[in-house]
């Protein structure tokens, strides 16, 4: 959970009691798991009590908001954590053999922009930071969308809400007479071939290209 737990929030659930009982279960989970032996990357002795003790005596911060009514905004806070890892190429402002330019917004500074210089191995650590380990999905879905149960539960809230399953769509299939094309823009097979022009009046000594049209 990300952003912080500045002005009380009233939305929910306390935000500091949220923010206690989250890491009470995630911590306990682990600590099952470690007794269970499920964590084989932990091999030194006491380093898993170590690791959840300090786990336990810092402050997790959470963000709780009602935002139902800025459903596009949410969607697209969400895109930039399903779709890209850490930071994007318009954030870098330069690069060169030793150093990292990039650009960031303080909040702590009335969100003005600002300038961070790195060191290579910096910025590259930073970065991995951001990288999931193998076996570990950005984004779990919970409730009646988890996929261990999704389909029963999805089958038996349509039929409380006799709601009938929506068809898939058809995949619309292109003939060999009129070959797909990639567009050069959205990178997808949407070009046809609609005709050919030819010169009307070639000169001498012109080449005599044929120009393909086509439409998306």
């Amino acid at each position: 959970m990300a952003a912080g737990m500045g002005a009380p929030n009233h939305y929910l659930f306390p935000v500091r009691a949220l923010s206690r009982h989250f890491r009470g279960h995630l911590v306990s989970a682990l600590r099952r798991a470690a007794n269970a032996g499920e964590l084989p990357r932990v091999t030194r002795p006491g380093d898993v009590d170590v690791q959840l003790n300090a786990l336990m005596a810092t402050e997790w911060v959470v963000y709780s908001k009602d935002c139902l009514e800025h459903t596009q905004a949410v969607v697209r806070y969400l895109a930039r954590y399903t779709r890209q890892i850490a930071i994007s190429n318009a954030r870098i402002l330069a690069v060169d053999d030793h150093q990292v330019t990039l650009r960031y917004k303080d909040y702590r500074d009335r969100d003005r922009h600002k300038r961070l210089v790195l060191d290579g191995e910096e910025f590259v650590r930073r970065f991995l930071l951001h990288v999931l380990p193998k076996g570990l999905m950005r984004v779990r879905h919970y409730g009646f969308l988890a996929n261990r149960c999704r389909r029963r539960r999805l089958a038996q809230i349509r039929q409380a809400l006799m709601v009938a399953e929506a068809a898939p769509e058809a995949v619309s299939t292109v003939s060999d007479k009129a070959p797909a094309y990639t567009c050069p823009h959205c990178r997808r097979p949407t070009l046809r071939v609609t005709g050919a022009l030819t010169p009307q009046r070639p000169t001498l000594g012109s080449a005599n290209h044929r120009g393909q049209r086509y439409r998306a």
